[in-house]
């Protein structure tokens, strides 16, 4: 039952970050005088509808976004009757119109902040200043393993802490290969029993180099099979990456913090979508689904339902806060029909009357988007297709986080 409610709540969450979304664009065009047509969430047939006012509202049957139909958005606007002709977006100042593209974006960075917000006030969020760097925690024996979680006793230290390395010290390379974690020191020392390996550490602003020469020892495989292994008696220091703030300065800061870190993974991961298509596409054949996979609203309500069914909560949000993110940032793609395809041009229509003007010639009117069309429609097409493709491999093959 926690898991239908979980899927339900984040569903309805991502109903309501694309209802604020398009109603940032709704209410900035109406603050500057625009006529708002249409506010529609989701695409293609109509299931409900009412209209207030100018505007008709409704619920269409594809939950892969939105829009927000200003009259005249662009200067050839076969259906700008006369009554709508003095509120036409294209007739507005070029800042007005950027502010009126921009007003989604900000309200989905505005959200995405202050749901982090809440999460640093209630049950912590990652310390981005925390220094990850595998550390050691404790200088060990090394034993054989005798049991999938049980070892022999052993006494005295191992290989590690005969050469010298102590609590504390920050392991920065082995044999002049860079560590990112912990694990590729175990990984690499795992393969070489009986072999020197040159550990690279860091103590009290100084790097040291030592030899340490593992020793063989039993470990077990996933299949439960024994093998031959290294071993050099360290064990990491937990991190301790998760701070809850009880200041509102300081969840302010961790926040925002935060958030850059979210901007620029996000950045990233829109950047490698196209190369993730061929293995959306296999999944949905039977092969393994990465856990990177791009997701649909389909994907993350699963998830979402998953996250509640455990009570992580944080979990939640913090996946919520992450969609904010990805969609404001997703929109500044420079092209139509993107939000940032629509920026784009106003900027280039300010840029091309600029340059007319230092050459003593009179401003053009508003970019005629006609031009533009054939992209709009391949973009469209491409974001349908996409989004049907990734529906797709959400039902026949979703990512699980807990197996």
């Amino acid at each position: 039952m926690a898991n239908i409610i979980g899927i339900v709540l984040f569903a309805l969450g991502i109903g309501v970050t694309i209802a604020l979304h398009e109603a940032g664009h709704m209410y900035s065009a109406r603050a500057f005088g625009m006529r708002v047509r249409r506010f529609s969430i989701g695409f293609g047939p109509k299931l409900v509808g009412f209209k207030a006012g100018k505007t008709e509202y409704s619920l269409a049957a594809l939950p892969v976004g939105g829009f927000c139909d200003i009259a005249g958005m662009i200067p050839n606007d076969e259906n700008l009757t006369a009554e709508e002709a003095p509120h036409a977006m294209y007739k507005k100042p070029a800042w007005q119109r950027i502010v009126v593209m921009s007003g989604g974006i900000a309200v989905n960075i505005v959200l995405g902040f202050s749901i982090l917000f809440g999460i640093a006030l209630t049950a912590g969020i990652p310390d981005m200043d925390v220094d990850i760097r595998p550390q050691v925690g404790a200088v060990t024996c090394s034993a054989d393993q005798i049991g999938p979680d049980s070892f022999q006793e052993c006494q005295g230290t191992g290989p590690a802490g005969r050469a010298g390395v102590q609590p504390g010290d920050v392991i920065l390379a082995v044999d002049g290969t860079k560590l990112e974690s912990f694990a590729q020191l175990r990984d690499a020392v795992i393969d070489s029993p009986g072999e020197p390996v040159v550990l690279t550490i860091e103590r009290g602003g100084r790097e040291l180099e030592m030899t340490v020469t593992p020793e063989t020892v039993t470990r077990f495989n996933a299949e439960g099979q024994p093998f031959e292994a290294g071993s050099i008696g360290l064990v990491n220091k937990p991190l301790d990456i998760i701070v809850k703030h009880d200041n509102p300065v300081s969840a302010a800061v961790a926040s925002a913090k935060y958030s850059a870190y979210m901007a620029k993974s996000t950045v990233i991961a829109i950047g490698q979508i196209p190369a993730k298509v061929p293995g959306i596409l296999a999944s949905i054949f039977g092969a393994e689904r990465a856990q990177d996979s791009p997701m649909s609203v389909v994907g993350a309500s699963r998830l979402g339902g998953e996250l509640v069914e455990r009570d992580l909560w944080a979990s939640f949000f913090m996946m919520l806060a992450s969609l904010n993110y990805f969609l404001a940032l997703f929109n500044l793609i420079p092209l139509p029909p993107f939000d940032g395809g629509h920026i784009a041009v106003i900027c280039y229509e300010k840029i091309r009357n600029l340059l007319r003007w230092a050459r003593g010639l009179a401003p053009k009117g508003a970019v005629d988007y006609r031009g533009l069309m054939p992209i709009t429609y391949v973009m469209a097409a491409l974001l349908m297709g996409f989004g049907a493709l990734v529906i797709v491999a959400d039902v026949v093959n979703p990512i699980r986080i807990f197996g």
